[in-house]
Parts: C-alpha cells; sequence; structure tokens
C-alpha cells in the first residue's frame, strides 16, 4: 500500500512539474524571466527621436518586452530621453510630445542623426572611447540606424558599419540639425 502511495506522489509531482513548464513557457513568463536574467539594464543618457510610422505612435510600455502592458504612445519625430538601456529595448522619459512619464521602447523605433554641420561629418568608433579605433566617418546631418546606447554613447551602423557615437556627435531632433 505504502509503495502505491510513493508511486502515485511522484507520478503528481511529475505532472505538475510538466503543468507548471506548460504555463511558463505559454504565457510568455518564460520570455521575461530570461530577459531579466539576461541583461542588466545600463544607465543613459542620451535624446532621441522617434520614427515608428504607425499613425497611432509608438507604444511605450510598462516594461522591455511586447508582453508588458501599454502606457500610452508617442507620435513619429517627437524627441525622447533615453535613460537606461537592456538589450534592444530603452527605458525612455520627458517625451516632447505624447505619452507624459517613464516607459520602454523598442530601439528600432528609435532614431538618431549626426551633427557636424558645415563640417566634412563625424567619427565613429570601435568602442565607448574617442582614444580607440575610428571604424569610420558619417556625413554631417545623417540619419543613422541606432542598435544601442552605453552611457552618453550611440551604437550605431552605417553603411553596414558598427560602431560607437559620442555624445557631441549626436542630433536627437528630427525637425532641426542641432547645430
Amino acid at each position: 500500500m505504502t509503495k502505491k502511495v510513493k508511486n502515485s506522489a511522484s507520478k503528481l509531482l511529475i505532472t505538475l512539474a510538466f503543468s507548471c513548464m506548460s504555463v511558463i513557457l505559454n504565457t510568455g513568463i518564460a520570455h521575461q524571466i530570461g530577459l531579466a536574467k539576461s541583461t542588466n539594464p545600463q544607465k543613459c543618457d542620451i535624446f532621441a527621436y522617434v520614427i515608428d510610422t504607425d499613425p497611432q505612435g509608438l507604444n511605450v510600455r510598462s516594461g522591455a518586452s511586447t508582453n508588458n502592458t501599454i502606457l500610452g504612445q508617442i507620435p513619429i519625430n517627437e524627441t525622447v530621453q533615453v535613460i537606461s538601456a537592456a538589450g534592444d529595448w530603452v527605458q525612455i522619459t520627458n517625451a516632447s510630445d505624447g505619452f507624459q512619464g517613464t516607459g520602454w521602447v523598442f530601439v528600432p523605433k528609435l532614431g538618431l542623426t549626426t551633427r557636424g554641420y558645415g563640417t566634412n561629418g563625424v567619427d565613429f568608433y570601435a568602442s565607448t572611447s574617442q582614444q580607440r579605433q575610428k571604424v569610420g566617418r558619417i556625413p554631417a546631418n545623417t540619419a543613422i540606424k541606432l542598435l544601442g546606447f552605453q552611457g552618453d554613447w550611440a551604437q550605431v551602423e552605417y553603411q553596414g558599419v558598427k560602431g560607437w557615437l559620442a555624445r557631441e556627435d549626436q542630433c536627437g531632433a528630427a525637425l532641426t540639425s542641432c547645430s
């Protein structure tokens, strides 16, 4: 009799474990747990602008995942302040229009332009230091693809080359040259 009870208890525990795993995987909790473990938010202080063409605006979420609640939207070309980064997501605040408060947005929905008006462009670097190797030069007032942020540096891609752009060479406003 006690052997049957032990076998039943073992089967119940195994079934319960598989059920819990199924719930975690199917509800997206696994993604959120993985995100929390795999990314350490980096502090930032950068301005960027919204390039999302959705007529409703860029979704601002309560966390760094599409599984998080939408808190509001920000229209295209509006400027935001990026205060931290976690992978492909950034925490923003101080939107020039639309959503007011702090929330998370997907990096590819933000844009940045180079400064350097009246010059032959700006340098970008292999790492977040101007003492490091230059990887290229970007013409003045050029829209560039954003990849991420660290401190006051923006990770960018220009003509297939990835590198880091210093704050003084960044323009986070869509409708001005930041000169």
